[in-house]
């Protein structure tokens, strides 16, 4: 999957899958100009920040790519336990904002260790998998260490609180466990389980917010000036936009600041309703066709570890973008997931580049492999 192929070029450079990175830039391009539009028609203060944050990360996974795709197998156990421990000092020691305490700050950056979690996470349960007996998978020694894995993290993640994310942390490890050929019934016993078990969780688990829209979720008009507000304008300017949108710069809902949030998790309302349906089907498509990708890695590699690993990534991406669009349409609770380059936020696109440096570290061993 290289363009560039003259002897000019060096080796390093040409077997880079250039078509999936000018995919990523193509899709970054047209989050900078939603961003821009978000702030009225100019680069500050979203649009300049996000577009130095994506060119330094996407730097960032191009030299991740170099890196040999056993560096990350032997590498998981420790990075989980590191970012495990970073977890619990944003409890400790966290910075609090929004009424959420999420952040290490570290003085230069605010680190956010619960968006790393979702790939290591990933890398964590593909690592344990590869290392069973071919022979136990079907045991119960293959269900819970993984459970432990998972639940650890996404327990520290659900104190802050941040359910969206711990909820795509528990997914991206049960992915890996399903496509590591656990069997199925006891997910099916385990999806009853979690069934009979919502009226405890939404009464005993969750916050009044989080209670809030859930119950919003289920009654949009039972709060529209309240809880509901947020997705009640949202949807106001999805349906705005029509086919092909009001126009760029022309949508009223963001301008004037109907729409919350506009420039973070509900980036995507402010993007339809200036690009209509056509801009949403441009995404859907440039996501799945990244996501296909990702999947052909899965699909190419040669030990089980990339395997698991390439198919959880493209997972965690598929969970980002969906999560994030039936949320913002009203077919989700709003649980705060950020549509990955189009959303303003750093951490959120320093992991989505993190999948990408994984993946594409997987890609260039398979080819290597396949050439010798």
């Amino acid at each position: 999957m290289s363009l560039v192929s003259s002897d000019l070029v060096p080796t390093q450079i040409s077997q880079l899958p250039w078509k999936i990175i000018l995919l990523v830039i193509v899709i970054g391009m047209f989050g900078l100009v939603v961003l821009y539009s978000a702030a009225s028609g100019n680069i500050r203060p979203w649009a300049l920040n996000q577009g130095t944050r994506f060119f330094i990360f996407l730097a960032m996974a191009i030299v991740m790519s170099r890196i040999p795709d056993n560096f990350w197998a032997l590498g998981a156990f420790p990075m989980y336990i590191a970012i495990l421990v970073m977890l619990v000092g944003v409890e400790l020691l966290g910075a609090v904002a929004g009424g959420s305490q999420r952040w290490l700050d570290l003085g230069v950056i605010r680190l956010q260790p619960s968006e790393l979690m979702k790939p290591v996470i990933v890398m964590a349960c593909a690592r344990f998998y590869e290392i069973l007996p071919a022979g136990d998978i079907r045991k119960f020694g293959a269900i819970w260490p993984a459970a432990v894995l998972i639940g650890l993290p996404a327990g520290l993640v659900m104190l802050q609180p941040d359910l969206g994310t711990a909820l795509m942390i528990t997914a991206g490890g049960i992915t890996v466990m399903f496509l590591a050929g656990v069997p199925l019934r006891l997910f099916i016993g385990g999806a009853l389980a979690m069934a009979v078990s919502i009226p405890i969780i939404v009464n005993y688990v969750l916050h009044d917010y989080q209670r809030n829209r859930v119950l919003v979720f289920l009654n949009p008009e039972s709060d529209p000036l309240g809880t509901g507000y947020h997705i009640s304008q949202s949807k106001i300017a999805i349906g705005s936009g029509g086919w092909f949108g009001k126009g760029f710069l022309q949508g009223t809902q963001s301008h004037l600041d109907y729409l919350p949030e506009g420039h973070t998790d509900f980036a995507l309302a402010t993007m339809m309703e200036e690009w209509g349906m056509m801009g949403g089907a441009f995404l859907i498509i440039a996501f799945g066709l990244l996501i296909r990708w990702g999947i052909g890695v899965s699909v190419r590699a040669n030990s089980r570890f990339s395997r698991l690993t390439a198919a959880g990534l493209s997972a965690t991406i598929f969970y980002y973008v969906a999560i994030n669009m039936a949320m913002v349409m009203g077919l989700a609770p709003v649980v705060g997931v950020p549509l990955p380059l189009i959303s303003f936020g750093g951490t959120a696109t320093m992991t989505f580049m993190i999948c990408l440096g994984i993946l594409m570290s997987i890609d260039r061993q398979n080819r290597r492999v396949t050439r010798w």
